[in-house]
Parts: structure tokens; sequence; C-alpha cells
């Protein structure tokens, strides 16, 4: 069984991969990068794939049984038609199943929904392709605060506009092992499922910083006007509005649902701590 992953040189493709060897070994394993020179150092066969052509997918996918679309990371108005050539090119070549890293969020009423709009497109775009198809939709990712924390140490805080919102943290790590269940095992075929961990606070958050890596973090909730233009003067309209939605997500709920980790990969979901702590070892 031969199964691609699109993305390969991104973080969470690279975790896909690594799991998939795990699995499968690497001769069944096949990269799928825009730029392959940026995969070469996870030991597989990688192939060039850029979303925007259709023709690259027609030709990368050949032999292919299985392919992991990562959810690309362009504007809204392009993701659909993107994320559509690796579909139609995976039905081209009679690839079997197609899994889909989606994401949990609010489709209304924040500044990040229009992601989450064009992400259940995909989603249905998938379901209607006659594939086998799997769906994930991801967590929040914990590395960027934990990557961060320099900063926060700087300011002596956390600081966002997510109020007493509970987010159900995840990690790359965790996510590359639960696709690779989903991948290579035909129960999970056809089902959606949410790819989270336990729901904490932003002040929960702080704390176990705090206790893993010996800081002294606060955390300061602003208002999301404020934090959103905080957010775009530092990463430009695009991201700082993306980013302040996914916040202002939280604090209206959006991310406080209920897992499904534990169903696609047979134990729990590992906790904010215990992430903090793999990640930090890693880091040594």
């Amino acid at each position: 069984m031969k199964i691609a992953v699109t993305s390969a040189s991104g973080k969470l493709g690279a975790s896909i991969v690594k799991h998939l060897v795990n699995l499968i070994g690497k001769d069944n394993v096949i990269g799928i990068a825009r730029t392959p020179e940026k995969a070469a150092h996870l030991g597989v066969e990688i192939r060039k794939g850029d979303y925007n052509s259709r023709e690259q997918f027609d030709a990368v996918l050949s032999g292919i049984d299985a392919v992991l679309l990562v959810s690309g990371m362009d504007t809204p108005d392009k993701r659909i038609v993107q994320h559509r050539n690796v579909i139609e090119a995976a039905k081209q070549n009679s690839v079997k199943k197609i899994v889909y890293t989606s994401i949990v969020g609010a489709e209304e009423n924040n500044a990040f929904s229009p992601i989450v709009q064009t992400n259940r497109q995909t989603e249905k775009d998938i379901q209607n392709s006659g594939l086998e198809w799997v769906i994930g939709r991801n967590g929040i990712y914990i590395e960027p605060d934990l990557e961060y924390i320099d900063t926060y140490v700087k300011e002596g805080e956390i600081r966002n506009c997510a109020a007493e919102g509970k987010c159900t943290y995840t990690s790359r790590e965790e996510l590359g092992y639960a696709y690779a269940k989903m991948l290579t095992e035909d129960k999970h075929n056809n089902h959606i499922y949410n790819l989270v961990g336990n729901a904490i606070t932003q002040k929960q958050l702080a704390e176990d910083i705090n206790t893993v890596f010996n800081t002294n973090l606060v955390f300061k909730n602003e208002s999301v006007e404020a934090y959103k233009a905080e957010r775009t003067e530092a990463l430009g309209d695009f991201m700082g509005t993306v980013i302040a939605g996914i916040y202002e997500g939280i604090k209206e709920g959006a991310n406080d649902v209920p897992s499904d980790f534990e169903t696609v990969t047979g134990r729990p979901h590992l906790s904010a701590i215990e992430m903090m702590e793999a990640f930090r070892k890693a880091q040594d």
C-alpha cells in the first residue's frame, strides 16, 4: 500500500510521514512538497506537487493507494480550488482513499470563520468524490505558544482576547499519530473526527507553562478589537485578523468540543503538560 502525504515539508506533514514510516515502512510512504529539497530529510521518496497545479498532482499521485491532504495555507478565495486540484487528481489516478486535515472552529461570527468555511467546503467535496474518505478536524496546535515563550517571558504575560474560553489544544506529534492510524485502518473510513485534547483556559495554559518551563507568566485578557489591532500591526491584515479570530472563537466556545482522539488512536490524548514536556525534551 502506497500512501502519499502532501505538504510533507511542513511540520504537520513531516510528523504524519514519520508516524506512517513507523507503521508501514519508508518504502510505502511518499512525501509530496512544493519544494522537494525541504522534505529530503524525511528519508522517503519525495515528489514535487504544488496545490496550484492540477497537472503536477495528476503526475505525482500515480500509483498511490491513499493520499493525505494537508489543508492549504493560502487565502480563503484560493484554497477551495487548490484542494480540488488534489481531489480531482486522486480520482483521475484511481486513488482509493483520501484523508483531509480540516479544523475545529465556528463557521460564522468571527474573523476565523472564512477559513473554517473553506475547510467545510473541502470536506463536502471529499465526501462527494466517490473515494473512501476520513476527515480530521484539528484543534489548535500548542507548539506556537511554546515557541513564543521567550516573548511571553519578556512581556511577563500571555495576552489575547480568549477571556475564560476553553481551548482543546493538540500538538503536531499527536496529530501525526492520529492521521497515520486514519490512513492505515479501514475502520475509520467515512468518519469525521475531532482531533483535540483536553479543554483548558488561557489562565491554565499560563500556569502549565510555568510548571514545565519554570516561568512566572500570567494571563491578561484584552478586548477583541484591541487584540485584533495589535495583531494586525504586528503580522499584517490577513494573518493578524486570522489570529484574532482564532482567539475570539475560543472566547465564544468554538474550540471547546468533545474529542474523538482516543477512538482514532486507542489511547487518551496527552495533557497540555505532557505535550509541553515532550516539546521541551525534543528541544534538548
